[in-house]
Parts: structure tokens; sequence; C-alpha cells
């Protein structure tokens, strides 16, 4: 439906379309946020509040070598001249410019309090006081000599400089950030000196890849320091895009305290985490026992950052501690990056690295032509009275004769020496003093210098390479006196690897480690009981039950199960029920059917080989870890079908495999004979007229044979009547064997 328009009544008042006018004036607001408000500039990498911070200060007169003056006065002049918003948004920006820990490189040096990095605020304006730093002081170099633009204030009563000179590149050098409508931008604070040494490769190498730039720029550089542990593939495809991440860890050492203790000293936060906040919030979840390997945490800070943090025993391993620490606290965080700036002042865009320090030379390259050209015409300006003043040198007495008796002096002297109206007025305004013969030789030399100068400055301007060069040692002076060989440009974080989900169970390092009891019963409850018992003929069962399996294990290990269709379930110990009652059925675990039964209960031990078979007399070797489940539903590992179902799983334990069947015929073969396999039916172990297996045993050969029978230990070394090879029937086996054909022992 068409708008609806309206003709303006009686009274002059129009009326307009309403949808128009919001559209009309939220564009202007949504363009003076992004413009004037949220983004920076990528040439010297300063929002318009910081930009007025740092140029009221120089107005001051606050340079690095003046005195201090109170931070009321500052923002005082910044609001009332150049920005009309409220005086505690100006104070706020003006106190980060000053905090070592917000800032990499600080723009305002403080004097009072500043807050500080356990989140506290600074002290109100009127008790602080600030003066410019050296770093801000190269933001400002040369202003005065018309190296930038300058527009009027909101009032139209002042000038402003629209962009600094910025002798540094310190869009990346402090980052920034700032939330605009519809866009976003989040810079990381990087390393001067690192920086320089890319802007100094851009400048020799105009056609330099990213991947070069990132050799000379790895990463951030924070300014509370911490370790990055983003890898190098992810770090690279960041600066190419211009969006990404780093992750950023606190920095830690374990320090020993005697007698097998030790505790955990976190010296580097990372960026932007308070530090009370996050002792109270890690005090927290240690009441929650969300942290059960933490024993307690301490703040141990004075100037420098001093975190301690006490295992809950000695046993805890203190990288298991800080990775359950780094999973779910602060001490981990993901600080982003998305380089959407404005381009040359004026285009909101995301760039990367190279457009960045590409964008940041093009200005220097401006500035530098504008200074050249100001000062040009300051030469030829000074080259001009000079002239002047050595014609009247020339003619001195025709001069002072002018001067004393003609009604228009400046004319006559125009008109006699053939001066421009410059030099005239520079001889009228001469002081008697400088007629002196010395001051003659001075100007001549004067004139040669700047004649002189103003030819190097007019190839300057006419060269490429010359003003290139001109830059890249400007480039070097920043670097060598904000560079890494300074206190203030040394790195601060540094890189290094983290541990990967393989590498570290951060979820068995949440268990506090107990031994435990495990007990089975024949009809499937399962439970634990605390400590390792050795007599547990007073364990109490349900009516018509008894005990089918007990293990020792620890709260941290894995409980594997073996079911009869061949299925492999794990359960984590720390999982089971404890020993009140009677314990949970283990079908309630896991989805074993209501057809199936329990063949093998095990504790899982990392590296062993397994041996598994059916009744039918088919089995292989599979590793452990190849039978470890991820859900309830189990892992088919052997493969069976009705009636035959899976009945041995027992651990390798020797080069020769020694296999019964229900006939008692005995058969001994190498253990090499059997393939290792992650999944299938098998191979025939053992060949049966009658019936099926009825177990199985490893040994080595050099040990002999062994069996269990009446609560005796019976040992066979020549064993060479029953020795064979895979799949043959066996003989009968030796005297003393039990009846029930079952070796003993095993998992």
């Amino acid at each position: 439906m068409a708008a609806e328009t309206f003709p303006p009544d009686s009274e002059g008042i129009e009326s307009i379309n309403l949808g128009d006018a919001l559209e009309e004036r939220y564009l202007a607001y949504a363009l003076s946020t992004i413009m004037h408000r949220a983004l920076p500039d990528v040439r010297d990498g300063m929002k318009p509040v910081q930009r007025r911070i740092l140029f009221t200060m120089r107005l001051l007169k606050l340079d690095p070598a003046a005195g201090f003056k109170k931070c009321a006065r500052v923002v005082g002049d910044v609001m009332g001249k150049y920005h009309p918003h409220g005086d505690q948004s100006i104070y706020d920006a003006m106190v980060r410019l000053a905090q070592d820990f917000a800032v990499r490189y600080p723009l305002v040096e403080g004097q009072g309090n500043f807050g500080n990095i356990d989140g506290d605020n600074a002290a109100a304006m009127r008790y602080t006081e600030a003066r410019l730093t050296k770093y801000a002081e190269a933001l400002l170099q040369h202003l005065d000599e018309d190296t930038v633009d300058f527009r009027e204030t909101y009032d139209g009563l002042e000038s402003e400089p629209v962009v600094l000179p910025a002798a540094v590149p310190n869009l990346l050098a402090n980052g920034s950030t700032g939330i605009a409508v519809g866009m976003a931008t989040s810079i990381p604070p990087h390393n001067v000196g690192e920086l320089c040494d890319a802007a100094l490769h851009l400048i020799k190498f105009p056609n330099a890849g990213i991947e070069k730039l990132v050799e000379f720029v790895p990463g951030p550089d924070f300014p509370t320091g911490g370790i990055i542990t983003e890898p190098k593939e992810s770090i690279l495809e960041a600066y190419k895009t211009g969006k990404g991440g780093f992750r950023l860890r606190a920095k830690w050492e374990r320090e020993d305290t005697g007698r097998g203790g030790y505790v955990i000293v976190i010296t580097q936060m990372p960026y932007q985490v308070a530090k009370s906040r996050l002792i109270e919030k890690i005090a927290e979840m240690m009441l929650a026992k969300k942290l059960p390997l933490l024993g307690d945490i301490r703040d141990e800070s004075a100037e420098d950052v001093r975190l301690v943090l006490e295992p809950k025993s000695r046993s805890v391993d203190p990288v298991l501690l800080m990775e359950s620490l780094f999973r779910i606290t602060d001490l981990e965080v993901r600080i982003s990056i998305n380089m959407n700036v404005l381009s040359y002042g004026q285009i909101p865009n995301v760039l990367n690295l190279r457009e960045v320090l590409r964008q940041w030379l093009d200005h220097r390259q401006i500035v530098l032509i504008r200074r050249t050209n100001y000062r040009l015409e300051k030469i030829d300006h000074r080259l001009e009275v000079l002239g002047g003043y050595l014609v009247a040198y020339l003619n001195l007495d025709e001069v002072i004769r002018i001067i004393r008796f003609e009604d228009k002096p400046k004319q006559k002297l125009i008109t006699a020496f053939d001066l421009t109206d410059i030099q005239a007025e520079a001889i009228l305004n001469m002081r008697l003093r400088a007629l002196r013969k010395l001051e003659e030789l001075e100007i001549r030399r004067e004139f040669e210098e700047l004649t002189a100068e103003r030819k190097k400055l007019k190839s300057l301007l006419g060269s490429d390479d010359l003003q290139w060069k001109t830059i890249a040692g400007e480039i070097r002076e920043a670097r060598k006196t904000f560079g890494k060989g300074t206190a203030l440009g040394e790195r601060r974080s540094q890189f290094a690897r983290a541990p990967q989900a393989s590498e570290i169970d951060l979820e068995q390092a949440m268990i506090e480690k107990e031994p435990v009891t495990i007990i089975c019963s024949q009809k499937g409850w399962i439970r634990t009981l605390r400590g390792h018992l050795e007599d547990t003929s007073k364990i109490s069962f349900k009516k018509g039950d008894s005990a089918r399996f007990i293990l020792h294990a620890q709260t941290t290990d894995k409980l594997i199960l073996f079911a009869t269709n061949g299925k492999f379930f794990t359960i984590a110990v720390a999982a089971l029920p404890g020993g009140r009652g009677h314990g949970e059925p283990v079908r309630l675990m896991v989805d074993i059917g209501q057809d199936q039964d329990i063949a093998a209960l095990f504790v899982h031990r990392p590296g062993r080989k397994l041996l598994i078979a059916s009744t039918a007399g088919n089995g292989f070797i599979v590793a452990e870890e190849d039978v470890i489940a991820n859900t309830r539903k189990g892992k088919q590992v052997l493969n069976v079908k009705a009636p035959d179902e899976a009945l041995i799983c027992t651990p390798v334990e020797g080069d020769h495999v020694a296999v019964i069947g229900e006939n008692r015929k005995l058969l001994i073969f190498p253990a090499a004979q059997l393939n290792q396999m992650s999944r299938g039916r098998g191979v025939r172990l053992q060949k049966y007229k009658d019936g099926g297996l009825s177990d199985i045993k490893t040994f080595n050969a050099a040990d002999g044979l062994t069996w269990q029978n009446a609560g005796r230990t019976f040992t066979v070394r020549g064993f060479s009547d029953w020795l064979g090879n895979r799949a043959q029937a066996g003989r009968m086996p030796p005297n003393g064997f039990p009846k029930s054909n079952r070796f003993g022992g095993g998992l």
C-alpha cells in the first residue's frame, strides 16, 4: 500500500510519513555511531574521544617532561571545546589510556588511583592528575606542521585534528574494541617492535604476503602477558581474513613446598580478567564441589600478580589441575579479533594484517609530504626575508635615508630596490642591533643552509624511493624507542601448545581418586565398597543371589563388560552406586538384552590385548582400546549367531594358547597362529564333534601350563603331547585337571 502524504496545513506545519522520518533519523544516528564513536581510524588507531583527549592535553602543555595537572581540568576542556558529551564517559576513556594493564602502551601517565587489575574503579577526576607519555608524544609528533587536516568543532569556535600523524602503528599496537550499529570491532594489542619489523619489510617488499608478515608478527602481545595457545594455522587465518580469535591462558609455575608437596603460582593473568572476581568465582565453584582437585586459593599479590593454588593432595597432577581450571574458569579466555575499522577515516570495512600496515604506511607518506611542503613554505618565506635583508645591507645608507625622510617608506623601498611586500615589511621591522656586520655574515650562512635544505626537500618530494627511505628511518627510530630492547617494548605474551583432549583425560581428573571394591552378583546387581577389601565373606546379597565378580579398582578407572551377544560395554567406576543396599541392576546402566548375560567383567588396563571366543570355538585377539564403547548401546566386537554365544575374554599373557572343550579335549598351539582384529567372527580355535568350547588360557612356554584345582595350583612343563596347530581336536588333559574343564584365574 502506498504511503499516504498530507499537504501542509494552514499554519505552515508540514506532515511527513513517520516511516520516512524514522529511517532518515536512524540512519543519521547509525552513521554518527560508526564514524564518531565506535570504530577507530586505521591511520592512528584512535576514536574521536581519545584523539580529543590527547589533543587537549597537548594544548595544555602536559608533555612528558612537564608537571601533572588535574584530570578534571583536562576533562572540562575536552567536554567544553571538543566533545559535548558526559564528563564521566570522557574520564573513563582517559582512565583507560592510563592503565598499563588495559592498554599495551599507555598514552596517559597518571598520578593517583587509576584503578587496578582487581577491577577496582579509579578515583574521581578531582583527585587524580595526568600528563602525556612519550608514546602519546610520538602520535602527536609534527601536528603543528600541517601534517593532517583540521575541522571545526561542534560549535565552530575551535578546530581539531581529523587524525593524528601517528609515528607508530597504534591501531595494532594498542588495539581497540567498540560496538556500533550493525557492526563491531575487536582488535587485540600487539608488540610495536614486531609491527615495525613487519612495516619495514613491507616497505622493502611491497608485495609481501601475509604468511611472511606473520613471521614478524606471530600474534598479539597483551599488557598482562599470558600464554597464547592458539595454533599457528588459526593465527595465520585470522590475520588473512581479519576475523578470528586467540586462546589466552594465565601463566603458571609449580613451586615445591617440601616433603613432596607443591603449590601452583599464577604470575600473569589473561587480558581483561579481573583478578578479584576470578578468585570469587573459583571459590564459589569449590563450594559447589565443581573443582575437586583444588584444595585452596589465596591472593598474595603486591606489585606483581601472585595467585597461589593449593592442590587437594600431593598426588594431584599439576597439569591436570590447571587443565580443569582452564576448562571452566576465566584462567583461559578467548580473545576475538575483528579488524573492522575506518579505512582512510571514511569507509568502515574489515581489513587483514597487510592492509592495516599498508594504510598506516600510506598515511605516513602523506604526513611526510605535507610536512615537507610545510617546511618548504617556511624556507621560501625565510629566504625571501633574508634576500631583503641582504639588499638592505648592500644599500644600508639609502635604506636608512628612506626610512627617516620618506612619508611612505615601504612603497619607496619596494620601488627603489625591487623588493616584495614581505621583504619591505621585514626591513622596516628590523631592529637597529641587527645592523651589525656579524649579523650579515650569519644571515648569509643561514641563506646558504636553507638553500641547501630546500634542494634536499625538493629532491625528497620528487622521489618515492627517498620518501620511503625517510619513512623507514623514522620507523627504525620508533622501534629503537619503543621496541623490544626497552622495558616497555619487551614481549610479554608467550606462545605454547595446549595439551590436546586425547592427551589428557579431564573427566578422569575431575574425579577424586580412591580405592574401591566392585561387587557384581550372579543376578547382575552391581555396587562399590570403599577400599580394597580382602575378606568379602561378610558381604550380603539379596535372597537367592551371590557374588559372581569381585574386583579391586580406583574411582578413576573404567569397567568393561563383555556380554554373551559379543558386545562390549564401558562403565565409569565413579558412576557405580555406593555400598549402601545391594546396588543397582547393571542393565539400568547399559543396554543388555533380557536374553543376554554377562560373559566377563574386568577393569580396563590400557595397552592390553584380549583373546575373545564364542561357545562354537571361534575367536581372535583384539586390542583392549578397540573394545571401549562410548555409548550405553555398547560396541559389537565378536559376531555370534544363535544358539552360539560369546563365552571367553581373557588377557593375552604369553606365547602359547591352551584350549579345552566340553568334550574334555585339550589343545595347545602358538599364539602367533591367531590374528589380531577389531571386529569379526574369528577363526577356529579347536575342532569339536560334540559340544563346544569350555575355557581358554594363554601362558609362556618357559613357565609351563598351570591350572587351579581344589585350592591347589598345578603346573605341567612338558606339554608336547598336547602341542599342535590351531583348529585340531586335541587330547585328554593331564591327571589332576579339574572336572569343570576350567583353568581358573583369568580376568
